[in-house]
């Protein structure tokens, strides 16, 4: 169980790379604000996040994989991928909104109903067109509120590109996400500049019920409003639905969180990590602080002792990771130095 919890943060000290304690630049209200409303437009959702696309493709990437370009280019191309087979350009979009419900572990992936909101430099119409070309024809339309929505089949898709998508790592990662995408998926505009996209019962969602996003979620994420990437989730069933715990005590605690948020963003070379889980009951929330602090403890001097560069970085990311408790909420918050992470993401020289 130590192995799996240990292996959790370090995920999310990686791969979420978010944002410490007070590096907003009142520069970013703005920018900020248009997140925000982009959120609000959203449905009822369980989980949402708000990406400033523009800073994600023009800094995180660039920043984050700048010593592994093999990596970052094939990120890169599962994105031109997408343009080629869909005609949407997803580096055309400066502020995107993502909403989810339903949200459940299955054998082969992640099953959601997502809805998107992109926001951009472009004109929604074109881009449209484009979509509908780069379809073939393989599409229907629908009236939703009195808008034409038009509804696509991934699946059709995907028999389409069957072999022209890699075998690598991350062409596996994409292919797990990509199983809650294998709906019908519907595609129409809200405004001039933002494209609504997501399965059909999330769009009629969009434009036919009055309700929107909960306070509590849009709050989730919404905790650092100038991050590249912010992310929030109710998981009212707890963590076992998603990761395979034992039923001892950690196991308990860990199945008694009831919310996650994080945030992501770059500044200044470094890559800062902000995680938050909300649990059940206080008890809960100290009861894995003290596990993850036993396991800082226990870990970060054996870590920095090794002989690998890599896992003496995981030791110090581990030995300065800020974990701290406020009722039944606890927060974990890493900075990684970019001459850290170019260690760890960098490319590996043959034996």
């Amino acid at each position: 169980m130590k192995k799996k919890i240990f292996a959790l943060l370090m995920v999310c000290a990686v791969v979420l790379g978010a944002v410490g304690v007070g590096f907003a630049d009142p520069k970013d209200e703005k920018k900020a604000k248009t997140n925000n409303q982009l959120l609000a437009l959203l449905p009822p959702s369980d989980a949402a996040m708000a990406v400033d696309a523009k800073r994600f493709f023009g800094e995180a990437l660039p920043q984050i994989l700048s010593a592994n370009q093999p990596l970052l280019t094939e990120i890169l191309s599962r994105f031109d991928e997408i343009k080629t087979r869909t005609g949407i350009d997803f580096k055309q979009f400066q502020q995107v909104a993502i909403g989810v419900s339903s949200f459940k572990a299955v054998e082969n992936g992640y099953d959601y109903e997502p809805l998107v909101l992109a926001r951009g430099q472009f004109k929604a119409d074109a881009i449209i067109t484009v979509a509908k070309t780069a379809s073939n024809g393989k599409f229907r339309e629908e009236k939703i509120g009195g808008r034409t929505v038009y509804v696509f089949s991934p699946q059709e898709v995907i028999e389409q590109n069957k072999g022209k998508i890699g075998t690598s790592a991350m062409s596996g990662i994409f292919g797990k996400m990509l199983v809650g995408l294998t709906k019908e998926m519907a595609l129409t505009s809200y405004d001039d500049k933002t494209l609504v996209l997501g399965s059909l019962a999330r769009v009629r969602e969009m434009f036919e019920s009055k309700t929107r996003i909960s306070t509590e979620v849009l709050d989730l994420v919404s905790r650092k409003p100038n991050a590249i990437v912010n992310f929030g989730a109710n998981v009212p069933s707890g963590l076992s639905q998603f990761i395979e715990l034992d039923l001892d005590e950690l196991g308990k605690n860990l199945n008694g969180v009831r919310q996650l948020s994080g945030a992501v963003d770059v500044l200044d070379g470094n890559t800062l990590v902000s995680v938050a889980a909300k649990t059940a009951e206080p008890a809960q929330a100290k009861g894995l602080k003290e596990a993850i602090s036993g396991l800082q403890s226990l870990f970060a001097p054996i870590l920095k002792g090794s002989k690998r560069e890599d896992q003496k970085i995981y030791g110090r990311m581990l030995e300065n990771a800020k974990i701290a408790q406020t009722g039944n909420e606890i927060t974990l918050d890493v900075q990684v130095p970019q001459t850290d992470l170019n260690v760890i993401v960098g490319t590996k020289k043959p034996n």
